[in-house]
C-alpha cells in the first residue's frame, strides 16, 4: 500500500468514519481522506465503531471486516439496521464469501487489501457523489402496473403503499431500471452507470439485483419485474409481464 503527499478534493467535505484495527492502514486511509478535504474519524474495534457512528452520524463508513470485539459483518448489519449510511468494506484478497456476505447486508462497495489509497478515495467520493444527487433529481417515479413509487429527492420508495428499506445502491439501481423499462442492461453497463466504475467485480451487481428482487418482487424466486435476459443481463418490465426468469 503506497502513500502520497496530496489528494485533490472532488466534492464537498463529508464526515467519514474509518473502522480498522491495523494502525498503519488506519493512518494511511485517514490521512488520504483528510487530504481530500473530509472530516475523518477513526475507530479500532466493533463496539467503538458503533458508538462513534451513533455519536457522529457519519456520511459514510469505511469498514474493515476483520475487527476485534464485534466483527465487521455484524457492525455492517447494525449500521444498516439504524439508517441507510453508505458503507465501503475493506476485505482481504480471496475472502469472496465475506465480500458477498457484506454486500448482502447492504454494503455499497468494497476494496480488496492490499489496495491503493488513491483508489479508495476515488471510491469514497463516488459513493458520496451518488448519495448527494437526490436534491437535483426529478420527482416521484410511478411506473404503470408495478405498484412502485420512488422519490429521488427524498430517497424514499414504496410498493403498493408499503415503504421499502433500500440501501444507496439498491435505490439507485431501482431508479435506473424504472427510468429505462423494457430495455436489456448488461452487468458491465450497470456497473458503469449505477456504480460509476468501468471495472470491478460484476458479482456486486448480481448480489444487488438479488437483494432488490427480494424487496420488490411478489415471488423473488420467480421474478416478474426484474427479469434475467440470458447472455445479456437484466430487463425491468414495469407491468410485470412476460415469462418469469
Amino acid at each position: 500500500m503506497s502513500t502520497a503527499t496530496s489528494t485533490s478534493p472532488s466534492g464537498p467535505p463529508a464526515r467519514v468514519l474509518v473502522v480498522d484495527d491495523d494502525p498503519t492502514v488506519a493512518e494511511v486511509v485517514t490521512g488520504y481522506l483528510r487530504r481530500a478535504g473530509h472530516d475523518v474519524h477513526h475507530a479500532a474495534d466493533g463496539p467503538t465503531a458503533l458508538e462513534a457512528a451513533r455519536r457522529l452520524d457519519p456520511d459514510l463508513v469505511v469498514l474493515d471486516l476483520m475487527l476485534p470485539g464485534i466483527d465487521g459483518l455484524e457492525v455492517c448489519r447494525r449500521l444498516r439496521a439504524d439508517r441507510p449510511v453508505p458503507v465501503i468494506m475493506l476485505t482481504a484478497r480471496g475472502d469472496e464469501d465475506d465480500r458477498i456476505s457484506g454486500l448482502e447486508l447492504g454494503a455499497d462497495d468494497y476494496v480488496t487489501k492490499p489496495f491503493s489509497p488513491r483508489e479508495l478515495v476515488l471510491r469514497v467520493e463516488c459513493v458520496l457523489r451518488r448519495s448527494r444527487t437526490a436534491a437535483t433529481e426529478p420527482g416521484p417515479l410511478r411506473p404503470a402496473g408495478a405498484g412502485i413509487q420512488l422519490d429521488p429527492r427524498t430517497r424514499r420508495a414504496a410498493k403498493n403503499g408499503r415503504e421499502l428499506t433500500l440501501t444507496l445502491r439498491e435505490f439507485d439501481l431501482l431508479a435506473y431500471f424504472l427510468t429505462r423499462p423494457g430495455r436489456a442492461h448488461g452487468r458491465e453497463e450497470l456497473m458503469r452507470d449505477v456504480w460509476g466504475w468501468d471495472f470491478g467485480d460484476l458479482s456486486t451487481v448480481t448480489v444487488h439485483v438479488r437483494r432488490l428482487r427480494a424487496k420488490i418482487e411478489d415471488d423473488p424466486a420467480a421474478p416478474r419485474l426484474i427479469q434475467t435476459v440470458w447472455g445479456v443481463g437484466y430487463r425491468f418490465e414495469a407491468a410485470g409481464e412476460g415469462v418469469p426468469r
